[in-house]
């Protein structure tokens, strides 16, 4: 995206994985829920887990960079300085699970399918397309119309290639549980509708040399069972029947795992460092709606929030106050965040009670009132843990005569509202990368604010936050972009459109002891496809 790409057409790797690592075994992992398609590119049902092991693009990503593409179904691409276009050669040797040819084809009639019945992201990007054509020489050249940027390139060098030849004949956007012909490191071995997926590696895998995938999947048979909460996969990761989990519960990472199978060096749990933005996760505002409409509102409430009591007592002490949209990354408008403050009950109290005053809003009968209306809103979450957060919330909210029903919901119900803006405060996240772009005038873009199911919840329309959101895409350089998203979150923070809560900056992952991972982490994390399984026999390699 920026810059030079880190590797050479002499590179063999990626410097984070183990080129030797050993081939074999079985990692099992659990997963949430159930599954009713194959299909992970239609907007119907929900997608099995792991189906990204099956489906390559026309290039691969690395995770050690922010943002570079690397030769796969790709050998090479073509594109000019203001990338108002991108043409890919196809390697000659690529080929799908049944064993046929990759082609030219297969990539036009991906593309097609994808844009008008893929998902809405990338209806979204590849609609940017003017022309999508087979040049004389046998490549697929992409033309950019109105509204493409530098990213534009990009995103479509990650395009999923589609057998034309399998989806041809097919309805594409229906679910389906028939096992499709694909092209990835694994096909698919057997499903269990609903219940379990199991893949199996391909012996003849022809890219499996590839720089994007030298020391990558090594596992013979990766299997997902599913689970029907989260509170069931744990249980079945204690006891043996999965490999691997990624904890996202502080409370169950201290205290809930079996100190006797991590004592005895069956199970290890790891906190693994990271260099990539994390979920900017908080109690969001909907200014769309009084008496969000008004900043002091926003910012009075946000100093009543106890980030102390609700980190030593439900985190254990385990988490990072959140003070940017994108924490734990250099996109920080603080470059160095400030240390720990204490929260000062009666202080804050003060403090809050003087804006509203300020305002306009007073206590009327132990009641804080403005022209006749209390201050009262609904808080929506649905997790225990946002519960215990938002009963301490509401506790110092009721000190200044405020009023927070709090609404727990399923998922279903949940997601509808949320997509809907139909709230007055929502816990919900964004998710940033090392390479932000055109996601972010859908997080924070006027229009967004209008539109359903997009991603700016608190509606924000703000004439400098546009121009920022605008401009992260078309940055020409990587100190360029740092500086428009430091002035993009400092402008974020000022609005107040949510009360920030917390972040990690580390993987927590437990596994088996016999599962191995490599020395180096990249910047964006664990990757586990570049772990393997060890045994006697080659523990030494």
């Amino acid at each position: 995206m920026h810059g030079t790409p880190k590797y050479t057409q002499e590179s063999v790797n990626v410097a984070y994985t183990n080129a030797d690592a050993p081939k074999g075994g079985t990692i099992k992992h659990a997963a949430i829920g159930t599954f009713d398609t194959l299909n992970p590119y239609s907007i119907k049902g929900k997608a099995a887990q792991g189906l990204n092991l099956v489906y390559d693009r026309l290039m691969g990503r690395v995770w050690d960079e922010p943002f570079s593409m690397y030769p796969l179904i790709a050998e090479s691409y073509e594109t000019d300085e203001e990338r108002s276009y991108i043409s890919f050669t196809i390697n000659p040797d690529a080929r799908f699970s049944d064993g046929s040819p990759i082609t030219a084809e297969d990539v036009l009639f991906s593309f097609e399918t994808l844009k008008n019945s893929g998902r809405p992201n990338m209806r979204r990007v590849y609609r940017i397309v003017k022309t999508a054509a087979i040049t004389d020489d046998g490549a697929v050249r992409f033309d950019f119309g109105d509204g493409h940027d530098r990213e534009t390139a990009l995103i479509i060098a990650m395009m999923p290639i589609l057998s034309k030849s399998y989806w041809g004949g097919r309805e594409f956007d229906a679910t389906t549980l028939e096992i499709p012909v694909t092209n990835g490191p694994y096909k698919i071995a057997s499903i269990d509708p609903g219940r379990r997926i199991i893949y199996e590696r391909d012996e003849n895998y022809w890219a499996k040399d590839l720089l994007v995938n030298k020391g990558h999947y090594n596992f013979d048979t990766v299997v997902y069972d599913y689970y029907r909460d989260d509170m069931s996969a744990f249980q079945a990761f204690k006891a043996g029947d999965s490999d691997l989990r990624r904890e996202y519960d502080a409370g169950k990472w201290e205290s809930a795992y079996d100190g006797n199978l991590i004592e005895s060096g069956i199970i290890i749990k790891e906190e693994i460092p990271h260099q990539r933005p994390e979920r900017a996760t908080g109690f969001i505002y909907n200014t769309r709606r009084a008496p969000f409409d008004d900043i002091a509102v926003r910012e009075a409430l946000a100093l009543l929030m106890d980030h102390d009591w609700i980190n030593a007592n439900i985190f254990h002490g385990q988490y990072e106050q959140i003070r940017s949209y994108f924490p734990n990354s250099e996109f920080q408008a603080l470059s160095k965040p400030r240390g720990p403050e204490t929260f000062n009950l009666r202080e804050s109290l003060r403090r809050a009670r003087d804006i509203l005053q300020n305002a306009g809003w007073k206590v009327e009968n132990g009641r804080m009132m403005k022209n006749g209306k209390p201050l009262s809103f609904e808080l929506l979450i649905t997790s225990p843990e946002d519960e215990k957060i938002a009963l301490n919330f509401k506790k110092n909210l009721q000190r200044l005569g405020i009023t927070m029903n709090i609404r727990v919901m399923d998922d279903a119900a949940f997601r509808g509202r949320l997509n809907n803006y139909d709230f007055d405060m929502v816990s919900y996240f964004w998710q940033s990368s090392l390479s932000p772009g055109t996601e972010q005038i859908l997080y924070w873009g006027c229009q967004a604010a209008k539109e359903p199911a997009r991603w700016n919840f608190p509606g924000i329309c703000d004439d400098e936050i546009e121009a920022l959101a605008s401009a992260v895409a078309n940055t020409q350089d990587r100190e360029e972009l740092v500086k428009t998203m430091r002035a993009l979150d400092a402008k974020l923070m000022a609005g107040h459109y949510m009360i920030p809560l917390f972040y990690r900056g580390s993987d927590y992952i437990a596994h088996k002891a016999t599962i191995k991972r490599p020395q180096e982490t990249p910047i964006y994390g664990a990757v586990v496809e570049t772990w393997w399984h060890e045994t006697p026999d080659n523990s030494a390699k």
